[in-house]
């Protein structure tokens, strides 16, 4: 039997990451990007051979260009791809290309299982990124019985992404957003454990430890990397900036609650540099 090891919050159900399980192989698309770089380095210490599916190996999942013959003989694929932009359309389109070139090809392969993450709030609010993890989801449920689907809330890595913005006239800007972030690690510990497993349908949502204002995130995040910049919080218009702002995007009372805080997330972006 499997061993496993536990992380709990005090206002959260106890999270729990399998760390021993038969080894397995695995492609992992997307396995360059926040996620999936946590993804390849969990797998590989686990013991798990592990093909990355990106650009740079060689593989482009909007096109199929690079990705016949590459899942031979794997047993699951996670799915962490992200793309499209910023707009409904271009988001749309790319999750509706990457996904169907992937199931397509696991069912060519024989592939048992499909893991793919997505977002809380997603289908609440189907615009711009989350109009085309709408799509993803329900091209995933409508392909059998062989998928898994992860939502959990923004990684804290949205505090740096947004504060990497090139600045205008020494301003960043950063949406009004209520947020409860989580580390991409913890994310990508979990969908390992999942694609260890069995094909689960929805599993339990995932999210961080806390409540965050987006726009405090960024200011804490300049502050602790010395960089410099005043912080403007602008509510965005539209389903979006709604779903931004009346907490569509939070999780439900219950959710299982990684432990890793933004600040302690951010001890780590600082001692890096």
């Amino acid at each position: 039997m499997a061993a496993s090891s536990r992380s709990s919050h005090p206002s959260g159900p106890a999270l729990t990451w399998i760390t021993h399980n038969p080894r397995v192989r695995l492609a992992v698309a997307g396995g360059t990007g926040a996620v999936g770089r946590h993804v390849v380095v969990a797998a590989r210490a686990a013991g798990h051979d592990t093909v990355v599916l990106s650009r740079s190996t060689g593989v482009d999942l909007l096109t199929g260009e690079g990705l016949s013959g590459r899942l031979a003989g794997v047993d699951t694929v996670i799915d962490v791809t992200s793309g499209g932009g910023l707009s409904t359309k271009g988001a749309v389109s790319f999750f509706a290309a990457t996904t169907r070139r992937l199931l397509e090809a696991e069912r060519a392969a024989g592939v048992a299982h499909h893991v793919a993450l997505s977002i809380i709030g997603a289908t609440r609010a189907p615009s711009g990124h989350y109009a085309g993890k709408t799509v993803q989801e329900k091209l995933v449920t409508a392909s059998g019985e062989t998928w898994t689907i992860l939502r959990t809330t923004q990684f804290h890595e949205f505090a740096r992404q947004t504060a990497s913005r090139a600045a205008v006239a020494g301003v960043v800007v950063a949406p009004a957003m209520r947020s409860q972030p989580i580390a991409a690690v913890e994310v990508a510990a979990e969908l390992l454990s999942l694609a260890e497993g069995s094909p689960a349908g929805v599993a339990p949502d995932l999210a961080g430890p806390g409540e965050e204002d987006m726009a405090d995130l960024v200011r804490r995040y300049l502050a602790a990397t010395g960089r410099r910049g005043r912080v403007l919080r602008v509510p965005l218009p539209g389903v979006m900036g709604r779903a931004m702002r009346d907490g569509t995007l939070l999780p439900s009372p219950g959710t299982r609650l990684a432990s890793t805080t933004f600040d302690e997330w951010l001890a780590g972006e600082a001692a890096q540099g």
